[in-house]
């Protein structure tokens, strides 16, 4: 019985006609370019299959791309942040050394120097005891803070290191009621305390007789008295004088030249140091 379909071409000949015949369409296509048009068609087709295999990667990219360019630039504007407070400290104290420079200049230096040890530090948060005026900052006794150091921003006087922890530290604004400190009149060079009200926006004078030439709008500065924080450094402007009937002491009100309910970064000051006389008795 003959079988339906005959045997056709065993296996090697099948390849070898293969081959045979992918190297004539080789040759042609590399010699003559006969197949050039339907090239074109192919990769019409088959290029979409391309941008859908290489989206990812080009997704990838993107996004390591712009990571990197946001970490970067960050970076660089934590870092332009820190250098412009610096600044305005270094300008602050360059308007109050003018000042003292025109009145002293007969003297040999200025209470201001510029070669004092500074560091930014940044607020990590605010207590919440609404009679209490603290915040804790990034720095503590691994930085080398230490209680009693001065605290600072760009606008003024902050307040001071009440605890230290070894990275972090606690500051008492000058605003809270348990805190003062030693000011003078820019004006005239009276002195005074200047003492919290428990109001961010107001500290106050107590014991100023009625007589006493303070007036509005006056300029106080740190006077430097006590050892706490340098001389003139600038804390507040007096926002008004008033007199009591019967009273013996004025009622004299002062705004903190630093917004205290806006503040980030702050600065800590380093005392300088003096030679100490072998005859001085220390201070306790």
């Amino acid at each position: 019985m003959k079988p339906i379909f005959g045997r056709g071409p065993s296996l090697p000949i099948r390849l070898t006609l293969a081959v045979l015949a992918c190297l004539l369409l080789m040759v042609a296509d590399s010699r003559y370019h006969a197949f050039a048009g339907a090239k074109v068609y192919l990769n019409s087709l088959v290029s979409p299959l391309q941008y859908m295999a290489n989206s990812p990667r080009i997704l990838l990219d993107s996004a390591s791309t712009q990571l990197m360019s946001r970490q970067s630039l960050l970076a660089q504007s934590e870092r332009l942040e820190r250098e412009l407070f610096l600044l305005r400290d270094d300008l602050l104290r360059l308007r109050h050394l003018e000042q003292e420079n025109q009145r002293l200049r007969d003297l040999l230096g200025s209470p201001v120097h510029y070669d004092t040890r500074r560091m930014v530090a940044e607020i990590m948060a605010v207590d919440t005891d609404p009679f209490s005026h603290q915040v804790v900052i990034d720095k503590g006794s691994l930085q080398g803070v230490f209680e009693g150091q001065p605290v600072l921003n760009e606008q003024g006087v902050v307040g001071q290191i009440t605890s230290v922890g070894k990275t972090t530290s606690r500051v008492l604004l000058i605003t809270d009621t348990s805190h003062g400190i030693p000011v003078r009149v820019a004006r005239n060079d009276i002195r005074a305390i200047a003492s919290g009200s428990g109001q961010l926006d107001r500290l106050v004078l107590h014991n100023i007789t009625r007589n006493t030439d303070i007036q509005e709008g006056d300029v106080l500065l740190s006077s430097g008295l006590a050892g706490r924080f340098p001389e003139g450094y600038p804390v507040g402007r007096v926002s008004h004088v008033g007199y009591e009937e019967g009273q013996p002491f004025a009622d004299i009100r002062v705004q903190p030249f630093a917004a205290l309910d806006r503040v980030r970064y702050l600065l800590l000051l380093w005392p300088e140091p003096r030679l100490i006389d072998v005859h001085e008795e220390p201070v306790p």
